[in-house]
């Protein structure tokens, strides 16, 4: 049974400089709430309940984000504000917190690594990168899930990539059909494959359910491009054993580690909610025109 999520939050946030000199990017909010929490949303939402952050030096205001805050809960309850005070309080038990420190930028591999004195070797779990954020009442992981119970293999998310110049930024598998629909059989997998060579229009995205092996695998993997330990490099070893299984994803999923992908996040998010959504989609459409002069005008340096 699958219990623990990973969910590693040690980088340093630089595309995103300078809101991240001194805020972690995982709390920049999207919306009314920082990415971090839709990650933990989801893993709940999905049957999960204990969640080891992969935190760095200066990241441990994202623990105190899911911790008890008593000096404002006291001043949300003298000015009778409930709602706020149900919300805040609520976070506190939304999962079991824990987390562990990545000393060093090692590579995503070293960050799941870093769960081995959390998970035992023979327990499997999952890994969730906060920059790919799912919709709030996603079901795609307990599938995930559900997939590695069937097959006990690893499961990775991917993601159809049109754009064969885009395959670079990502690794790529190669695969034959699966046993049902949406699921493909990976024998292996490229990190960033050089323009023309992929295997593939799949591409691995960030949601992984692994065996407990993994961590076995990964203290024997050298470190690989950027001198890094690199995940991917130990899916190759899992998938060369026996193929590991592919769920290509069939929902809308925001890549919120980039500029544009986080605003067009927050607008999909902010639409969906019956507080904000039609007001919000009121004014895009009365300034749209506007809006499009503008873009196609003058941008003042915007970057």
């Amino acid at each position: 049974m699958v219990r623990t999520a990973v969910v590693p939050v040690a980088g340093l946030g630089t595309r995103f400089l300078p809101a991240t000199k001194a805020v972690p990017k995982e709390l920049l909010p999207l919306v009314d709430r920082p990415a971090i929490q839709y990650v933990v949303e989801e893993v709940v939402h999905n049957g999960l309940e204990d969640v080891l952050l992969v935190t760095a030096a200066g990241k441990s205001a994202i623990e105190d984000h899911f911790d008890r805050r008593l000096d404002l809960e006291a001043a949300l309850a003298a000015k009778g504000r409930d709602a706020d005070l149900a919300e805040v309080r609520a976070l506190a038990e939304l999962a079991t917190i824990h987390a562990v420190r990545q000393h060093e930028p090692l590579g995503l591999g070293h960050a799941v690594l870093m769960a081995a004195g959390h998970v035992d070797a023979d327990e499997s779990f999952a890994v969730l990168l906060g920059d790919d954020l799912l919709e709030p009442d996603s079901t795609f992981l307990g599938r995930m899930v559900a997939a590695h119970e069937r097959t006990g293999v690893a499961v990775v998310a991917l993601l159809r990539v049109d754009d064969p110049d885009r395959l670079a930024q990502y690794g790529v598998v190669a695969a034959e059909p699966g046993e049902r629909d949406g699921e493909v059989w990976v024998h292996d997998l490229v990190e960033k494959p050089a323009p023309g060579t992929a295997p593939s229009d799949l591409a691995v995205i960030g949601r992984y359910v692994l065996p407990g092996r993994v961590l076995e695998v990964l203290r024997d993997t050298p470190p690989g491009r950027g001198g890094e330990i690199q995940l991917t490099d130990a899916l190759r070893t899992l998938a060369a054993e026996r193929p590991i299984v592919g769920l290509v994803l069939d929902e809308p999923r925001h890549d919120a580690g980039e500029k544009l992908g986080f605003l067009t996040a927050t607008l999909a998010l902010a639409a969906r909610r019956p507080d904000l959504g039609p007001d919000l989609v009121a004014w895009l459409h009365a300034n749209l025109a506007d809006l499009e002069a503008r873009a196609g005008g003058d941008t003042g340096g915007a970057r």
